[in-house]
């Protein structure tokens, strides 16, 4: 992550000046490993860097964190995937993703980490990879009766009907919800809409996250939906 702090976000064709730039560690399947690692899970990653600086880094980074690095490759015909990322006072942002080596995870390399997928207790798939190994992950999980956790991000207005139905639990924000389903989320009524109508298309639990207002939940086996609220703080980023 390419991170740079300004006091509000520019507007299309303006340059800003902002006040601190730092370089991190991310990408959201990589945050969701570390932080199950940080909370006591053992946890493994399988995704593609690029044989550079960054790459190198990354890699030493998850090893850091206690988090097994056996599949994770490194490529030379691509650079490290990034994102540059702006954040305001506020803690809004704006992102840009340049997917880089992320987009080189292929079908041999889940064959290959065919025995981890197929033994751990919940395997956390996204899109910034390509979808159709991502799905193809989904399936080997449930295949051998895995739990599948899916976010569909970055999100895509003709996802394939089968991560519906590989998906235990389905979990997206507004911005995604709506690209999904076409309904503006801006309440919890709405909210609902989503999680009905994605049930409808084959989830057995859908998360719906709201931001400052928490999350609602709903599942095939409790219909009745549950309002999640979040505590108060001051967001710093919300990245």
């Amino acid at each position: 992550n390419l991170n740079s702090l300004t006091t509000r976000l520019p507007r299309t064709g303006e340059t800003i000046t902002g006040h601190k730039f730092f370089i991190g560690f991310g990408g959201k399947g990589a945050n969701q490993c570390v932080q199950s690692a940080r909370l006591g899970a053992k946890t493994s990653l399988i995704c593609k860097v690029g044989k550079d600086s960054f790459g190198n880094d990354y890699i030493e980074n998850l090893k850091k964190n206690g988090i097994s690095t056996a599949f994770v490759g490194q490529t030379a015909d691509a650079a490290t995937g990034t994102a540059s990322i702006i954040v305001n006072s506020e803690g809004q942002n704006i992102i840009v993703i340049v997917p880089g080596a992320n987009l080189l995870l292929n079908f041999e390399d889940l064959k290959m980490a065919s025995h981890v997928i197929c033994k751990a207790k919940v395997v956390v798939c996204q899109l910034e990879i390509t979808p159709a190994v991502s799905l193809e992950a989904l399936k080997m999980a449930r295949a051998s009766g895995v739990k599948t956790l899916f976010n569909p991000a970055p999100a895509l207005a003709d996802l394939d009907p089968q991560f519906y139905t590989h998906s235990d639990i389905f979990c997206c924000n507004e911005t995604e919800a709506e690209i999904l389903t076409g309904i503006p989320v801006g309440n919890l009524e709405d909210a609902e809409k989503v999680g009905r109508m994605l049930l409808e298309r084959g989830c057995k639990l859908v998360i719906v996250t709201l931001g400052a207002e928490g999350c609602m939940m709903i599942s095939v086996e409790e219909p009745i939906p549950k309002h999640v609220p979040a505590g108060k703080v001051r967001a710093v980023d919300t990245t």
